[in-house]
């Protein structure tokens, strides 16, 4: 197992190349008493970008995101937005960014249109503006023809989208989403992911949270990814496969638990070999080297044995980082 130390050092942030920095995040740190929720994180986002944040529960997903929107406060290193500081200009950050918490916030006995008035006069939006924003708004989630029904009714998906709708009110300088497709239908999720990937076209920075690794790898620019409070990997999707020790995966289903695989081992390049459920898998570099001493193996067999050969993925790589699964 790479240690979250090695992969610190492995995988560093790289400085957003040919975009203007929208959040710059160094050493954000919060501590509960003796316990480090977060330890010194330090990434940016860009804008235009969209930076996914990835961990398993407990990782210190929900503690950054809460600092990053000022609702929790630093124990120490900062955050800053077009450079401005989270700790000392709460207030000013504040009206800078717009937040989808995983729990959708909305008034069920409001409106569509109501929900967002009334955020919208919380974050100061003229009412002459607001009119069209709300408009404009119902519009790109998909909710025009809804406007005037009570939120309690809507689906899970037509109040995720909503819920979006509602944080983009006052056209925010960072976008934090945290996990905005959770427990939706495929259409509405669909629908969510082309808005967000609008949003990036259209210049926003955004922060993007999730358990659905097919959206981090579709969805975002960068990544990271944390554990135990430590960002022990940043970068582009490939970036990150590329620097692991093994390329591809090597899925052997059949083979008899007696056959002993030390040979495989002893040829060098093989980073880890797994025995799980009737299936080995050996993680290696470039999997044509292993076919023939593999098929070596295999004809000591008399049962039916099937090979599939398939590259290093993310959840790979989040499970080699983190060592657990990303819903715990």
């Amino acid at each position: 197992m790479t240690s979250p130390q090695r992969a610190a050092e492995v995988f560093r942030d790289k400085p957003t190349e040919k975009k203007i920095v929208a959040l710059r995040v160094d050493g954000l740190t919060k501590r509960y008493g003796k316990t480090i929720a977060v330890s010194g994180l330090n990434f940016e986002i860009g804008e235009g970008e969209i930076f996914g944040l990835l961990g398993p529960n407990g990782a210190g997903k929900t503690t950054t995101i809460a600092m990053l929107a000022t609702q929790r406060r630093p124990s120490s290193g900062d955050a800053t937005l077009f450079g401005h500081s989270a700790r000392k200009e709460q207030h000013h950050v504040r009206q800078m960014i717009g937040f989808a918490p995983q729990e959708v916030s909305l008034y069920p006995a409001l409106t569509a249109a109501e929900n967002l008035q009334f955020f919208g006069s919380i974050y100061g939006v003229r009412q002459s503006e607001l009119r069209e924003r709300v408009d404009e708004l119902l519009a790109l989630v998909g909710l025009d023809a809804h406007r005037d029904h009570q939120v309690g009714i809507f689906s899970g998906g037509m109040k995720r989208r909503l819920n979006l709708a509602v944080s983009l009110v006052h056209r925010p300088k960072l976008i934090l989403l945290d996990e905005p497709t959770a427990g939706v239908d495929p259409q509405s999720r669909e629908q969510i992911l082309k808005i967000i990937g609008g949003l990036r076209d259209d210049g926003n920075a955004i922060l993007y949270t999730t358990h659905y690794m097919e959206e981090a790898e579709r969805l975002c620019d960068r990544l990271g990814i944390l554990s135990e409070g430590k960002l022990v990997a940043v970068g582009t999707l490939d970036e990150l496969l590329s620097g692991t020790e093994f390329g591809e995966i090597i899925e052997v289903r059949g083979l008899p638990a007696a056959i002993d695989l030390a040979g495989m081992q002893a040829l060098g390049g093989v980073s880890r070999i797994e025995r799980a459920d009737g299936v080995v898998r050996l993680y290696v570099k470039r999997a044509t080297e292993y076919l023939w001493p593999l098929q070596k193996i295999i004809n000591r067999s008399d049962k039916n044995v099937r090979i599939k050969i398939a590259p290093l993925s993310l959840e790979d790589l989040f499970l080699r980082l983190t060592g657990r699964e990303l819903r715990d």
